[in-house]
């Protein structure tokens, strides 16, 4: 197999790399994107500059991680990528990155609190993983263990992880992610953050169900 195979999915991890990078969110080489499609995972190289990563940087493996197409080592982080899609049979995206904003309060915080109901998209308080060195095993098992019923979590003194179904949305989350952590921090700057309770967030839960938020709704009468 070669990363030819995959040439669609590894051109979307570039756009989405462009994306971050231009967003603020990813500088030189810090963070990784992958995309899995059956038993096969496109994934950024080590070392790729994600400002301007080329599809040459963006390899395959398989789901243990074996190079199966390209000419560089993957992302030191592989593990981590690889535990996700184990323990996440419905993702179909990963992105890590050192946002500057879910690095500061990951420096700071073991939770993310609920200040926000768009925060309830990303499965309610980010959970902020123990510190471990990049690329251990350590640190990926400290991940998905903050994983659990979450689409994103904060690494201790490092940066942030989000997955979801597709790309577009992992990269969502990513954004909405920074965004909250932002608004934490611009909101502990003021006084204290007030934070919302369980029932408070049950509520919000509720309507958005009733009222269908988030999906587009069409006003005409047509069949």
């Amino acid at each position: 197999m070669t990363t030819a195979h995959l040439e669609a999915e590894r051109a979307d991890i570039a756009a989405a790399c462009h994306q971050l990078a231009a967003s603020g969110l990813v500088l030189g080489s810090a963070g990784n994107v992958s995309v899995r499609t059956g038993d096969h995972i496109a994934i950024t190289a080590s070392g790729a500059r994600l400002a301007d990563i080329g599809l040459e940087q963006i390899v395959v493996v398989d789901v243990d991680g074996a190079l199966v197409g390209g000419d560089f080592a993957p992302t030191s982080e592989l593990q981590l990528h690889l535990d996700i899609y184990r323990h996440h049979p419905q993702t179909g995206a990963v992105v890590h990155t050192h946002a500057p904003k879910c690095t500061a309060v990951a420096c700071v915080l073991d939770e993310l609190p609920v200040l926000h109901y768009q925060q309830l998209t990303l499965g309610g308080a980010t959970k902020v993983a123990p510190f471990h060195p990049f690329g251990t095993r350590e640190l990926a098992d400290a991940v998905s263990t903050a994983l659990a019923g979450r689409s994103a979590a904060l690494m201790a003194n490092h940066g942030a992880v989000t997955h979801g179904p597709t790309l577009d949305l992992a990269v969502e989350y990513t954004l909405l992610l920074e965004w909250a952590c932002a608004v934490y921090l611009d909101a502990r700057a003021l006084g204290t953050p007030r934070i919302l309770s369980a029932d408070q967030q049950s509520a919000v839960i509720d309507t958005a169900l009733r009222l269908r938020y988030g999906r587009p709704q069409s006003l005409s009468k047509e069949p």
